[in-house]
């Protein structure tokens, strides 16, 4: 296999055995309920704790914290979801959880590293790579609910608990220090070498293009625990819901990736790379919009196949996330587009910051909860063609900004 592709494979395993941290805890709820006296309601605040974090993790891109050494970035993201990972069936305190929960959320700065990472290595594969890598983050979710059913069923009470999570933690350490020999090490400047003092932040094209990612977001963090809560079926209907959910996602990630490494062929100038981007997004949100329908009916007539085939086609709002990840060095100048990677992840996942709260506080109903799902898909494609009429920052700039 060629080094390349082998790197793209061996990033898609660093970051599913990074991911496994993402739903795992929530698999052994009656358990952790029991162990620290807590409520539901106070459990749920491990999972807000995670999702806040993801958020901050990009907050803290524009730091020198995920800069410098790649490798050295790569390994202390990774160490923010592993080392909680060793101390969480040890923590005496409910709330010590919740904080290491929080930092484990960081464990997202892979997804701009990595696409640092990817732009030096493929020009028009970018996507396709991408999209590989992307995956990790569902095969990560199903792997972790997997490990916790399994150790449900091999130990009983908190001794589950510890062997899911130890097990995990080790296993990240081991897909890193594997990772680690595989892959050759590069600088993610510190600082912004630019003659004409760019600064991403205050280029109108940053916000109007992080935007267009927010509502996928906004649909793949809420998507499954609203379809969960509004029907009536067996518990090994719902794992189903979840499970093909995961994989519909994962699957949607690599198919739409490889479409725009597809389009990219086409034309590899700046712009060219960046149509092929606004295509798939644009054609990944348009898709969504006929999951959603048939999930709709789904859950209004209480249909398990419906619901069923209503998520595995709306996982393909995933599809929009190869080709965003890949806008960063198609849109900006090589010297800055690190840190633009970062500032467009920051504005896309402040989703993950408000999205669980305002459904929770807004959605009363079904047909409520859909309307703003298709009403997020559509606000996706109106950001998608007003980006497409604006120009590049690399086209004001030049690429020796």
């Amino acid at each position: 296999m060629d080094r390349k592709w082998l790197t793209v494979i061996m990033n898609t395993l660093v970051v599913a055995s990074g991911f496994g941290t993402m739903h795992m805890l929530e698999k052994f709820k009656d358990v952790v309920i029991a162990h620290y006296g807590i409520t539901e309601a106070m459990m749920s605040y491990q999972q807000t704790a995670y999702v806040v974090g993801l958020f901050v993790a990009f907050l803290l891109g524009g730091t020198s914290l995920f800069k410098g050494s790649f490798k050295r970035s790569v390994a202390l993201i990774v160490s923010f979801a592993a080392i909680p990972q060793f101390l969480i069936p040890f923590m005496p305190n409910w709330w010590g959880i919740v904080a290491l929960r929080f930092f484990q959320g960081f464990i997202v700065a892979l997804v701009a590293v990595f696409s640092n990472q990817i732009a030096r290595l493929f020009l028009a594969e970018r996507p396709f790579a991408k999209g590989i890598v992307l995956s990790g983050i569902f095969w990560g979710g199903i792997y972790g609910i997997n490990l916790a059913k399994w150790a449900s069923h091999s130990y009983a009470g908190w001794k589950a608990v510890e062997v899911a999570f130890l097990l995990s933690a080790i296993v990240m350490f081991i897909m890193l220090a594997l990772w680690w020999f595989f892959v050759e090490d590069f600088e993610i400047p510190k600082e912004k070498h630019s003659a004409k003092g760019a600064n991403v932040w205050k280029m109108p094209f940053t916000w109007v293009f992080g935007f267009t990612f927010f509502p996928a977001l906004w649909i793949v963090f809420t998507l499954g625990s609203f379809t969960l809560h509004n029907v009536d079926f067996s518990d090994a209907q719902l794992a189903n819901l979840v499970m093909t959910l995961e994989v519909s996602m994962g699957v949607w990630s690599i198919i739409m990736g490889y479409l725009g490494y597809r389009l990219s062929l086409k034309n590899t100038s700046n712009r060219g790379l960046f149509k092929a981007i606004v295509s798939v997004m644009t054609t990944s949100y348009a898709l969504t919009f006929l999951g959603l329908f048939i999930l709709w009916k789904g859950i209004s007539a209480n249909d398990y196949t419906l619901a069923l085939l209503g998520l595995a086609i709306t996982g393909i709002v995933q599809g929009t996330g190869p080709a965003f990840w890949t806008t960063a060095p198609a849109a900006y100048p090589k010297e800055i587009y690190p840190e633009a990677s970062f500032a467009l992840g920051l504005i896309s996942n402040s989703a993950n910051a408000v999205a669980p709260n305002v459904m929770f506080v807004l959605v009363h109903g079904v047909s409520t909860g859909v309307t703003i799902y298709l009403g997020m898909a559509l606000l996706g494609i109106v950001l998608l063609l007003a980006s497409s009429r604006m120009k590049l920052p690399v086209e004001e700039l030049g690429d020796a900004a």
